[in-house]
Parts: C-alpha cells; sequence; structure tokens
C-alpha cells in the first residue's frame, strides 16, 4: 500500500548551498574585486582574479536555489555581479534602485533574495528584490530604522532577518523579513549594540551574527532560532574584528572571514558548526587580507 499522508504535512524544502565565495573589500586603501571560493569542507581558496568593479562594503546573498549576486557598495555603487552555480563571477550589470554603501542582503522564499538598508551619505531603509533569475527590482519604500552597516542571513528555511547597525548610535534592532520578501517593524533589539558584524546561516534553517564594533572590535556571537528570535550575547571565540564577512557551506554550516582591527587586516576565518558553535581561529588563509568585503553561498 502506498503511505498515507496526514493533512496540512509539509511537503516543502529548502536544501542549503554547499560552497561559498568571499569577495570585494579594501587593503591598503585599494578597493579590490577579488574573490576567494570556499569548499564544501570550509576550506578557502587562494585569490581568484577579479570580475567587475572593485568595491568596497558591498552586500551579496543567494537566489535561484544555487547562485549568488554581488550588489551595490562604497561611493553610492548600485551595479551587481551575479556568482554562477560554479562561482563564476560576471561582469557588472547596470544597478537598478539607489546606490549606497553597506547595505545587507539575504535569501527570501527559497529562490528569491533582498537587498536592504545601507549609507547614501545619509542613513536608508530602502530595499530591492532579488528575482529568481537575479534580477534586481526598483526601490521599494524602507521599512523600520535606516542604519547601516548592518548585517542580514536567512532562517526558518524561506525567510530573512536583518539586524544591528548604526544611526549614528550603535542598535542592535532586527527586521523580519517574510518568505513573500516583506521587512517587518523594528523589533527590539537582543544582545550588544554594535556595526560592522556579520551573518550567515547554519543547521539548515538557522541563523547567527558576529563580531562587529561597539567601541571597539568584539567577538561575541548572537544565535536566531528558526523561528526568528536572536539570543543574548554568546562568549566571543577567536580574533574580535569588524567589517568582516561569512556564508553558510556544506550544505548546513557556517563561516566568517577576513574582516580588520585597529590598522590591521586579517585573511582568518572561523567555522561554524551545524549547532551554531564558532570555532578558534583557523590559519590565515592564502588570500588578500582585506575588510568591508562580502560573501554569499553558490551551488
Amino acid at each position: 500500500m502506498f503511505p498515507i499522508i496526514p493533512a496540512n504535512t509539509a511537503t516543502a524544502s529548502f536544501p542549503e548551498n554547499d560552497e561559498g565565495i568571499f569577495g570585494f573589500g579594501k587593503a591598503s586603501g585599494v578597493r579590490l574585486a577579488t574573490t576567494n571560493l570556499v569548499s564544501n569542507a570550509g576550506v578557502v581558496s587562494s585569490d581568484v582574479a577579479g570580475v567587475g568593479t572593485g568595491r568596497a562594503s558591498p552586500a551579496a546573498c543567494e537566489y535561484g536555489g544555487d547562485k549568488g549576486i554581488v550588489g551595490y557598495g562604497e561611493g553610492n555603487k548600485s551595479m551587481t555581479n551575479l556568482v554562477s552555480n560554479t562561482g563564476v563571477v560576471s561582469s557588472d550589470v547596470a544597478g537598478v534602485g539607489t546606490g549606497r554603501s553597506a547595505p545587507a542582503a539575504c535569501s527570501y522564499g527559497g529562490d528569491k533574495g533582498i537587498f536592504g538598508y545601507g549609507n547614501t551619505g545619509s542613513y536608508t531603509a530602502v530595499t530591492n528584490l532579488v528575482s529568481n533569475a537575479g534580477v534586481v527590482s526598483s526601490d521599494v519604500a524602507g521599512v523600520g530604522t535606516a542604519r547601516s552597516p548592518l548585517a542580514a542571513c536567512e532562517y526558518g528555511g524561506d525567510k530573512g532577518i536583518f539586524g544591528y547597525g548604526t544611526t549614528g548610535s550603535y542598535t542592535a534592532t532586527t527586521n523580519l523579513v517574510s518568505n513573500a520578501g516583506v521587512v517587518s517593524s523594528d523589533v527590539a533589539g537582543v544582545g550588544t549594540a554594535r556595526y560592522g558584524c556579520e551573518a550567515c546561516a547554519y543547521g539548515g534553517d538557522k541563523g547567527i551574527f558576529g563580531y562587529g564594533y561597539d567601541g571597539n572590535e568584539v567577538s561575541m556571537t548572537n544565535l536566531v532560532s528558526n523561528a526568528g528570535v536572536v539570543s543574548s550575547d554568546v562568549a566571543g571565540v577567536g580574533t574580535a574584528k569588524v567589517g568582516l564577512a561569512a556564508t553558510q557551506y556544506g550544505g548546513d554550516k557556517g563561516i566568517f572571514g577576513f574582516g580588520g582591527g585597529p590598522g590591521v587586516v586579517f585573511s582568518i576565518t572561523n567555522l561554524v558548526s551545524n549547532a551554531g558553535v564558532v570555532a578558534s581561529d583557523q590559519a590565515a588563509t592564502t588570500g588578500t587580507a582585506r575588510n568591508n568585503l562580502t560573501a554569499c553561498s553558490f551551488n
């Protein structure tokens, strides 16, 4: 006999990507388009020659289930660069929407993405949706507190969350993103208010914010449940840093990488287990040390 499937049994599946890519950023005052691939074992490759306009403080997210997109950046850039399901970065695609620095981005709906918030010379909360074909929409009116530089990640399989940043004062405010790409009003912040942190998914349906600057570089993390609830601070592991990037890899794990501190930039990484546990510093990668870069997953 065929098995009987009870009514209202969920059948949706949200597979997580296996590999990741770090890209762009700044080193010694030079804006780069350099990328570094992340294997399904969390190993970061040496530098891959940059494609597209070198820039600092862009954002990136997944789209289409197995591809990525990098967009916006310092100097009020709005161009984007698509990342194929083999990690190949495209040349510049003409920008859509308000050019800005240091927005954040995450996927939603299982196969789409959203860029949000940032700095145009003043803080903004504007968002731009990304279709499952990698097409960026015109501006959507901002919801919630305008701020930058903040972080964003997926949670719950098909939803997202923006969090932290500065309005001129550090904040821990978050805004949830529905599986239709609708941004919620502000949710009261949990954990240390800071900017320049990063976030990624882990465990298939959860997320993690980590590191940043609260007047000093910090290394604490905050876990995000599969219902979008942010935890209080978890004691930091590894070198405190700001302006780093993070992405998922291996289907259910994550990695924080690169970033900077006072007068120094790093190429060290910290792996995140599928239980949200952050590992101590990994030996510096062979990639170019830099900060104000971005990352996303693919494949």
